[in-house]
């Protein structure tokens, strides 16, 4: 296997309070479970099929994804079209929950998107660049600011993702809604993360159109 370093897209997400008491072993198959399928139709709505994925990273409570450079699969796909359609998926599936169970069976995301060189052996991918987006994803102020928002999601992107993607404005894809401000360490360096709250207000609306 090569030693040499290969560019992906990184998206990696965790389930909030996943080990809260409450979710039993059972319940925490069918949230991960769940999780899976939404990804599958979050990828399928953003047209990325999974042969420009590498194998998916299964993380206990969340998911790593590596997506190749590929023409058909440009890094606005992610912002504009997957994580809104998860988003989506989440303000869905929590809304047909009973009241009584939402606590317990109650869906919530962290989510990072950052994009850089990565590393693979056999037992899985490994570098800089994975580290980072496991740290913006981890960061106490993300996970402080889901607790703070009735959005069942947020997203941070990386310092450089934001620069060479979000601050253009592509379709789908609105600059003012990414706030800096998160920062974390990594190898002697700084870094911030831009960090974007779905509106709960806007996909709710989305839904009751759908289901109109």
């Amino acid at each position: 296997m090569s030693d040499q370093p290969v560019h992906r897209s990184i998206l990696v997400i965790d389930i909030e309070g996943s080990t809260a008491a409450g979710r039993t072993n059972p319940i925490r198959r069918e949230l991960r479970s769940r999780v899976y399928d939404m990804l599958a139709g979050a990828m399928e709505y953003s047209g990325i099929d999974y042969r420009w994925c590498d194998p998916f990273e299964d993380r206990g409570d969340g998911v790593l994804i590596l997506m190749h450079p590929v023409d058909e699969l440009p890094k606005t796909l992610l912002l504009s079209r997957l994580v809104p359609k998860l988003a989506h998926q989440l303000v869905e599936y929590n809304g047909s929950l009973p009241a009584t169970e939402r606590t317990r069976r109650g869906l919530r995301l962290r989510a990072a998107v950052h994009a850089g060189e990565v590393h693979r052996d056999g037992k899985g991918c490994f570098g800089e660049a994975v580290d980072l987006a496991c740290r913006l994803l981890d960061a106490p102020k993300l996970k402080q600011c889901l607790r703070d928002n009735p959005s069942p999601m947020v997203l941070v992107v990386s310092e450089e993702f934001y620069w060479a993607i979000v601050r253009h404005g592509y379709e789908g894809i609105c600059p003012t809604t990414y706030h800096p401000g998160l920062k974390v360490s990594l190898g002697g360096r700084r870094s911030q993360g831009y960090v974007h709250v779905p509106s709960v207000l806007r996909l709710t609306a989305a839904l009751q159109d759908h289901v109109a």
